[in-house]
């Protein structure tokens, strides 16, 4: 598909919900808004969500804690606070008493130190998460429609995306509602890129890294009536090695070498129960030629995408958000391989589309209960690129369905 006609499909699909943006739901955005006015306080709160999916071509389903994150937050005073978080996947990481083996992992998902400059400026320092995309940022389970993240901000904007470095946050004092975001951070590890992950394996989520490469990022956010328009973007080195390593592996160095970008934009709109979002996002490696040459991942030089989704709240016309039941229908696209270098591997299957429709019911905030049906279409999986053939391989089936069950809190 020809990026002008995803495009025009882009712009006649808006179709999403979303959640109200700037409404304050956790003990972290009080902390984070200054809501909280004591000095020395020490917040706790945290999020966490459960799911059940079924498999309706393979005949299979799976059970999952999958993930509960718990925030720590302390207030030193009115100009600095300390935000923390940390998160556990799929329940259980080492091998327990009883003898199962655990399939999850413990990380920190955020920690870093805020300054307060003035009442329009904020300074974040440590491992942050940058204003890239919509779910990045705003992560809580109970803030998107769908049991899982919209797969877009997970296989093309990595989710969640968190780096080591340093951020400017404010507001345009004479553009009421117009903020700004600047981050200065490492960059990625094009090791870990792939065909069928993008960047996404590349992230080094404030693990030690070696190299001199960096990455910026800035996004600008207007908030103007009943809509919340963004732009954000990205470009950072990807050559997460010293130079003599580098240079073995015939690979640029410095902190720009083998940069990748990343330009999105998003729309939201909420107004009377009614909730729209629309995203869209393309993402550049220059020299995705050179990575496949050093390290045989098969990375793609393009890869675009994106979603739009429609949903009404049936219960706001009586409760005004308060209780709310909310019918969704979300479309994506995702193509992870629009344009491979010379010496990559074309799989089909890298284009994707998602038709996704359910309810989010939430019987008091903090509350959310999912149900979604999904629809995965791709094209044919390249056969050049099975490993272990039949009957170890796994089956692929082009035109998939699952119907996942959820429930999510935050406090």
């Amino acid at each position: 598909m020809q990026l002008k006609t995803f495009t025009l499909i882009l712009l006649i699909s808006i179709i999403y919900v979303g959640s109200a943006a700037a409404q304050v739901l956790t003990q972290e955005d009080s902390l984070a808004a200054g809501l909280i006015n004591r000095q020395q306080a020490t917040v706790l709160s945290g999020y966490g969500e459960a799911k059940y999916g079924i498999d309706t071509k393979r005949k299979s389903a799976e059970a999952s804690l999958k993930r509960v994150v718990l925030f720590l937050g302390h207030k030193f005073n009115n100009k600095i606070s300390l935000f923390t978080e940390l998160e556990v996947e799929d329940a259980l990481v080492s091998q327990s008493g009883e003898g199962v083996g655990g399939k999850g992992g413990v990380s920190l998902e955020q920690a870093f130190l805020k300054f307060n400059l003035n009442p329009n400026t904020y300074l974040v320092t440590g491992l942050i998460v940058p204003r890239i995309g919509i779910i990045n940022e705003n992560h809580l389970p109970t803030t998107f429609n769908g049991v899982d993240r919209p797969y877009l901000e997970e296989q093309l904007i990595p989710t969640t995306w968190r780096e080591v470095g340093v951020g400017l946050y404010g507001q345009f004092t004479r553009i009421p509602g117009l903020n700004y975001s600047l981050a200065l951070t490492n960059g990625l590890n094009s090791e870990g890129f792939s065909s069928e992950g993008g960047i996404n394996g590349g992230r080094q989520l404030g693990q030690a890294s070696n190299g001199l490469n960096l990455g910026v990022s800035g996004a600008l956010l207007y908030y103007v009536g009943d809509f919340r328009i963004q732009a954000s973007g990205y470009i950072g080195g990807s050559t997460a090695k010293e130079q003599r390593v580098a240079d073995s592996l015939q690979l640029n160095s410095g902190a720009f070498g083998n940069a990748v970008s990343l330009g999105e934009m998003n729309v939201q709109y909420n107004r009377s129960g009614i909730g729209v979002r629309v995203l869209g996002t393309i993402i550049n490696i220059k020299n995705a030629d050179a990575i496949n040459r050093a390290f045989a991942n098969n990375t793609p030089q393009q890869m675009y995408g994106g979603y739009a989704e429609l949903g009404y709240d049936v219960l706001y016309p009586k409760n005004k958000g308060e209780k709310s039941f909310t019918v969704f229908g979300r479309f994506e696209y995702i193509n992870l391989n629009a344009k491979i270098p010379s010496n990559g591997i074309e799989n089909e299957a890298n284009e994707k589309r998602y038709i996704v429709g359910g309810f989010t019911y939430k019987p008091i905030r903090g509350i959310a209960i999912k149900a979604d049906y999904v629809r995965r279409i791709t094209g044919d999986f390249n056969q050049a690129l099975i490993v272990t053939p039949f009957p170890q391989q796994v089956p692929y089936f082009k035109n998939n369905g699952f119907i996942n069950l959820g429930v999510a809190y935050n406090f």
